[in-house]
């Protein structure tokens, strides 16, 4: 089982980032997946999760308006477009896969966003 996240990166107040998920080693599309992320010294916290056939999405207050989770099933991969971005967007930003049946949960290894000028 495989998260491979990319798109991280360093990017002024106001700018837009574009996160991916790339999965492999399990059945993607009975997962709903979602993005964590991690400010240092603080919890890990949920910003979005989108179910698995995509037809429903949820988002942390904090981000509501500015990020937008989405997928492509027939490529694997989960989307989260980062509009809009603060400072205290800054975090190592998770992919996390969950089927409820079970209780099965995997994760990426993070990938970093900076928003500063």
């Amino acid at each position: 089982v495989q998260l491979v996240e990319s798109g991280g990166g360093l990017v002024q107040p106001g700018g837009s980032l574009r996160l991916s998920c790339a999965a492999s080693g399990f059945t993607f599309t009975s997962y709903a997946m979602s993005w964590y992320r991690q400010a240092p010294g603080k919890e890990r916290e949920l910003v979005a999760t989108i179910t698995s056939a995509g037809d429903s999405t949820d988002y942390a207050d904090s981000v509501k308006g500015r990020f937008t989770i989405s997928r492509d099933n027939a490529k694997n991969t989960v989307y989260l477009q980062m509009n809009s971005l603060k400072p205290e967007d800054t975090a190592v930003y998770y992919c996390n896969a969950y089927r409820s049946y079970r209780r099965v949960s995997y994760w990426g290894q993070g990938t970093q966003v900076t928003v500063a000028s």
